[in-house]
């Protein structure tokens, strides 16, 4: 049975790289309904892409998502920094699916702000070289995390993240994320928005931030690579879904509901998008 949901934001999950856990994705999308679904930018990464490296869990989520395109649910795809070369197909729209660089949403009379945030970014915007090779190296360290977690799963002991102890005791990193979120949401109060919705630094969050000119809700749906989370709206409140509190009853795979593309030809229109 699956649920519906209102709206659904995700973001961040690396298709093409060996950190992304495209099954798991995979599973939640097949146990919703979501009337809207936003995929908040670096969905494909195209920076770390590689033809012999897109397995088929990988095809398999975009093959979701454009079955759910043509089925009942609008589909925002919103570019970000590591799918960024899909900016020249801003405004683009195949049935349900749109393509575009930030959208902004009246959801139950609140004004609605949605963007993936690497614009924040200035080792993006100014020195690219250096934010992909940080990239090649975040996801060396995803790979061995998954190594070390494979251990730990087997001796009955908690996975780890080596990235959220990076994150949270470097000082550096800290205060990033901090001026990340304290920036989204000013710009926000200073446009009357009432959420702002942001992806990008891989950090799940609903907050509300206060100043003098007004507040806001900040939020941020996470990432799939370690949070495995997603942000949902239902019943006019906002929720941060992880994967692991759900998987224990989340199902495998289901049939899937598109047949005219198979996972050859799919890959081929990946590949002459990037």
């Amino acid at each position: 049975m699956k649920r519906n949901v209102e709206l659904v934001v995700i973001s961040d999950v690396h298709l093409g790289t060996y950190g992304c856990k495209a099954k798991e994705l995979l599973r939640y999308l097949n146990s919703i309904q979501p009337k809207t679904l936003v995929l908040n930018g670096d969905i494909i990464d195209i920076w770390q892409f590689k033809k012999s490296y897109f397995p088929k869990p990988h095809l398999k989520v975009i093959r979701k998502i454009l079955s759910l395109a043509t089925k009942n649910t609008d589909v925002y795809y919103i570019t970000g920094n590591h799918d960024e070369m899909f900016r020249k197909f801003t405004d683009f729209e195949l049935g349900k699916l749109k393509v575009c660089n930030k959208i902004c949403l009246t959801i139950d009379q609140k004004k609605t702000w949605i963007f993936h945030g690497d614009v924040f970014d200035a080792s993006v915007q100014h020195s690219k070289w250096i934010a992909k090779l940080g990239g090649k190296g975040y996801d060396l360290l995803i790979i061995i995390n998954n190594v070390v977690n494979w251990f730990l799963e087997k001796m009955g002991k908690e996975k780890y993240s080596f990235s959220k102890k990076i994150k949270n005791n470097v000082k550096k990193a800290v205060k990033y994320i901090g001026d990340f979120e304290l920036t989204a949401s000013e710009l926000a109060i200073d446009n009357q928005y009432d959420y702002v919705v942001c992806g990008h630094i891989h950090q799940p969050q609903i907050r509300e931030v206060v100043n003098k000119k007004g507040s806001c809700t900040y939020l941020n749906s996470g990432d799939w690579i370690e949070n495995l989370s997603a942000l949902e709206y239902h019943d006019k409140e906002w929720k941060i879904f992880y994967y692991d509190d759900h998987k224990h009853v989340l199902k495998d795979d289901e049939a899937e509901e598109i047949h005219e593309i198979d996972n050859s030809e799919l890959l081929k229109i990946v590949t002459n998008f990037t």
